[in-house]
């Protein structure tokens, strides 16, 4: 994708569908999300007058991050950002060589302090604003998904037993206090496991990949 537009990325590396749909949560009035990460000319983040980092759209739902700082926020084990490297093959809609070599680096990016803050602080906040059983459902997912990327390294972006987040969100909807357990007892869990991944992240091979695409898009895109 190549674009002069200043409401679109310039060349997208990566993109794929996240959110319900991915996680086997969708109904018939679930939007479908998009994720990816895009490319600049390395010139144009050195001026005054620098690109914008992030875009949002709406109707279709699609956010891209520029590659260097979707790097920073994968680095913090951003969830819904970090599922896009752990997504099933059929739901990638555009992968290029870089694209790739950062969905084989994915591993480099996680940190075991960093995963545990992200996906507990990201279900907390569902907590806070529950409302909805949609809320109760990405609650349940967070701390499901980040017990078992803190504990095994790996990422299940696709939910096995899809039936008992919609039950969960319905019940939990009804009895706030049983969501409120669900974290407290997630929290437990996470402080009684030791982790699979490592102290920190191996940034060192998550810098090489960015300079990768720095050279490639050094004076313009090819």
């Amino acid at each position: 994708m190549e674009s002069s537009n200043d409401n679109e990325p310039g060349t997208v590396l990566l993109a794929g569908v996240v959110g319900s749909t991915a996680h086997g949560l969708a109904g018939p009035e679930s939007d479908v999300d998009s994720m990816g990460v895009f490319a600049v000319p390395t010139m144009s983040l050195l001026g005054l007058d620098t690109p914008a980092l992030s875009r949002v759209s709406v109707h279709p739902d699609v956010t891209m991050h520029e590659a260097g700082k979707a790097a920073r926020l994968l680095l913090t084990a951003n969830p819904t950002l970090t599922e896009l490297l752990w997504l099933p093959e059929e739901l990638y809609e555009q992968r290029t060589p870089l694209g790739n070599e950062l969905v084989e680096i994915r591993s480099a990016f996680l940190s075991a302090a960093r995963v545990r803050d992200a996906y507990l602080g990201y279900a907390s906040q569902q907590l806070r604003k529950l409302r909805t059983a949609k809320h109760a459902r990405h609650l349940k997912r967070l701390v499901d998904q980040g017990f078992a990327l803190y504990a095994t390294g790996a990422l299940t972006v696709r939910l096995t037993d899809p039936a008992s987040y919609l039950e969960f969100g319905e019940r939990a909807i009804a009895d706030p206090d049983s969501a409120r357990r669900l974290l407290a007892d997630a929290q437990a869990r996470f402080d009684r496991t030791r982790s699979a991944l490592p102290v920190e992240p191996d940034r060192g091979r998550v810098q090489d990949w960015l300079f990768r695409v720095r050279n490639a898009f050094w004076l313009s895109q090819p």
